[in-house]
């Protein structure tokens, strides 16, 4: 298998696996086997996977000349210097790494990052040649005040106001509702495509043209059985999975969910 050139503007579905704060390297070995063996036939799902520091050698030596292509969670704003516990781009990218998740809320929350911290991080991903999947999304309180869009919005408009609309350009974009991740409450269809509707517009008020081939995926609690509804909608260009990533058996199924794919 040799590996393909995955890039946003691929008209595929894109599925991202984010295995957290999980693995061992028996384990890791043992799952990522399990993956080759079940993703090799697909025809219209491209494949990413985002571990832990510790485990990019491991997915280098594991991936390279597979079709599955590796990243991971989180990104320094710096390129260097007296940063104790941080790993910045540049080291990254000593182990093929091509992808980076940026402000996923289980940091921004635990860690209180702010936009601006997050909006910092994006570009340097950007500067280095990574391809950076930037979450965005809503707490349950916020949907319910009817306020979701206008969070999701300044998220996005942080970025626009210090980079333009054009740093989005070869990027992608995950909206993950706060309040689905891990709980196993996945958003319904219609709320997942109506803010990805919402996310390509804002994207588009500054830049059109970068906002016409923004990949926006879905996370949040996806799974095999919700993955068919939400994979078949047209505005929705893939998912990023926590948990089930984590079983090789759900997370195969999950990216043979859009129809075109091969079913083992």
């Amino acid at each position: 298998m040799s590996r393909p050139d995955i890039t946003p503007s691929s008209p595929h579905k894109l599925v991202v696996a984010n295995w957290k704060m999980h693995g061992s390297l028996a384990r890791n070995q043992a799952l990522v086997h399990d993956y080759l063996q079940g993703l090799q036939s697909l025809k219209q799902t491209e494949v990413v996977v985002c571990v832990p520091y510790p485990y990019l050698a491991q997915v280098q030596s594991l991936l390279t000349g597979t079709n599955v292509a590796w990243g991971a969670q989180n990104i320094a704003k710096f390129e260097q210097g007296a940063y104790t516990g941080e790993v910045s781009a540049a080291m990254l990218q000593d182990f093929g790494a091509r992808y980076v998740i940026i402000g996923h809320s289980e940091r921004s929350t635990a860690y209180c990052e702010s936009d601006e911290n997050i909006a910092e991080k994006f570009m340097m991903a950007k500067r280095h040649g990574l391809i950076p999947i930037l979450c965005v999304g809503e707490t349950l309180l916020e949907r319910e005040a009817g306020v979701m869009e206008r969070v999701v919005g300044k998220q996005l408009e942080t970025i626009i106001r210090l980079f333009g609309g054009e740093a989005f350009a070869q990027s992608i974009v995950s909206y993950e509702p706060i309040w689905a991740i891990g709980t196993g409450l996945a958003a319904s269809a219609e709320q997942a495509v109506a803010m990805h509707q919402f996310i390509r517009e804002t994207v588009a008020a500054a830049d059109k043209t970068t906002a016409d081939s923004l990949k926006i995926l879905y996370g949040g609690s996806v799974n095999p059985q919700n993955a068919v509804q939400l994979l078949n909608q047209k505005e929705i260009d893939g998912a990023l999975v926590g948990r089930c990533s984590l079983d090789a058996e759900q997370f195969i199924k999950i990216c043979q969910a859009v129809p075109e794919n091969s079913v083992i």
